[in-house]
């Protein structure tokens, strides 16, 4: 069902069926080409009060690099344009109105459904990350640490780890950006392998918005700058959302 409706994406996004939408470069509007503004979108994305717990938050496992410069961008929150990602278990807790296309739902019933980056519950032992977001350039920093649980070769994560968690962040980022949510393609060139327990720090920009499409580049690497692990490109649609309820 799933490759069907990514086939179906993917045709949608090529056809006549969508309106032709101009090429809007990031910065220039505090609007997304799709409708919702930034501030619209983050306040349903990242809610001032809620229950829900927050795992891109500090704990025990972080290494002194992952914390000092975490510690570096939330500073960067309290003036300007950055914004600091919420990370809950599901994106059921932070997408609301949804709408998916071709008729794809979730049917099942379960309560304890997890995004695959946080499907890992012990600390440190899988995905270490947090996820910044600049709202007036349309980029983002997410800080990544892999954890045991991850490793490919012996000492060193998995390049499939790096791969999600390069797609996670730029779901969000298409989200934030412009209402993207639908991955149409991934491309990763992998250069060096990550050190379990290492940071890798990956610097996602929103390159243009166009055809209801967003076209999103990524560049892994170390805190120094020195060795880069992987880059990366992505394309998502964009799917419109329902309107919020008036409170």
């Amino acid at each position: 069902m799933m490759r069907t409706g990514f086939q179906a994406a993917a045709r949608l996004a090529r056809g006549r069926t969508l309106p032709r939408i101009l090429c809007i470069l990031p910065g220039l509007s505090s609007a997304s080409a799709f409708g919702s503004s930034t501030d619209s979108l983050v306040s349903r994305f990242c809610p001032e009060r809620t229950d829900l717990k927050d795992y891109a938050l500090p704990n025990a496992s972080w290494a002194p690099d992952m914390l000092s410069l975490y510690q570096e961008f939330l500073e960067k929150t309290k003036s300007g344009s950055w914004i600091k990602v919420p990370s809950f278990k599901s994106n059921r807790d932070h997408i609301q109105g949804l709408q998916l296309p071709f008729g794809l739902a979730a049917t099942s019933d379960k309560s304890d459904w997890r995004i695959l980056t946080r499907s890992i519950q012990e600390e440190g032992q899988g995905y270490e990350y947090v996820i910044f977001f600049d709202t007036s350039e349309k980029k983002s920093v997410c800080l990544f640490q892999p954890g045991p649980y991850l490793e490919g070769a012996p000492g060193f994560a998995h390049g499939g780890s790096l791969a999600a968690m390069m797609d996670e962040t730029f779901s969000k980022t298409a989200y934030l950006a412009g209402e993207g949510l639908f991955t149409l393609s991934l491309n990763i060139r992998f250069k060096n392998l990550i050190p379990v327990g290492s940071l890798a720090v990956l610097n996602v920009q929103v390159e243009k918005i166009e055809d209801q499409k967003l076209y999103i580049s990524c560049i892994a690497q170390s805190r120094d700058q020195q060795t880069v692990y992987a880059k990366s490109s992505g394309i998502f649609l964009q799917l419109p959302l329902e309107e919020e309820s008036p409170q």
